[in-house]
């Protein structure tokens, strides 16, 4: 007997299916009678659903093992489908180009998605709300900066930035920014002062008042005992 090696035989199409199914997909091209080759076929599918591991994630799309027929058969397999038979062309048809976005990011340290929200800002018709709205971009402008760089960004280069990216259209006034500190106050919430009984931030309180609960805390834990002292 002839040794017969891999490198002789055909190519498999399929290797999740195995040189095995394919020798029998050939076989049933050859039955002459069509009503027998479906009858093959429909006993290939059960059995590879028992032998191949893959078809364990097509049980929910079973039409996928009768199309993997047609691919293993070269697309010349004459049987009853009970699915919509492949077309060749749909199947190995290029795929469409994906299309990145090409438009420049003017100022990268703080993101495409603040060019966004500028944009969104400046649609906005009430002026309180077009200044708020600048007012919680300056903040998100200065906290991606701080992730990224050491420097502290000055608030007068935040104000310029608003500007230029807004084409004039966000304007703040920067002695109000500074004096009223309005883009510290999202860095610093997110590390210091807690919210207050109403909801608004204790931006000066709130240390006075954690030093007055453990001063407390300390004073009750000094009672406690002398009082276990004296029973």
């Amino acid at each position: 007997m002839i040794a017969e090696y891999n490198t002789q035989r055909e190519g498999i199409i399929l290797k999740e299916y195995g040189r095995n199914v394919q020798k029998l997909v050939n076989y049933i091209r050859t039955i002459p009678d069509k009503e027998k080759r479906t009858k093959m076929a429909t006993t290939l599918i059960e059995l590879i659903k028992q032998l191949a591991p893959v078809v364990k994630e097509a049980h929910e799309n079973p039409q996928r093992m009768w199309d993997d027929l047609y691919i293993i058969a070269d697309f010349n397999l004459d049987i009853d489908n009970p699915f919509t038979t492949p077309d060749r062309t749909i199947l190995f048809k290029k795929p469409r180009k994906m299309e990145y976005p090409q438009s420049d990011v003017r100022f990268k340290h703080y993101g495409k998605n603040v060019e966004r929200l500028v944009q969104e800002a400046i649609k906005k018709e009430d002026p309180q709300e077009r200044e708020e709205a600048t007012i919680y971009l300056g903040k998100l402008m200065k906290t991606f900066y701080s992730n990224w760089n050491k420097e502290t960004l000055d608030d007068s280069v935040i104000v310029k930035d608003l500007a230029i990216m807004s084409k004039g259209k966000l304007q703040l006034n920067l002695d109000k920014v500074r004096e009223d500190n309005l883009f510290e106050k999202l860095y610093r919430d997110r590390k210091g002062p807690r919210p207050g009984p109403n909801g608004d931030a204790r931006e000066n309180g709130g240390g006075r008042d954690r030093n007055h609960r453990n001063q407390r805390f300390n004073k009750n834990r000094r009672n406690n005992q002398h009082r276990r002292r004296d029973q």
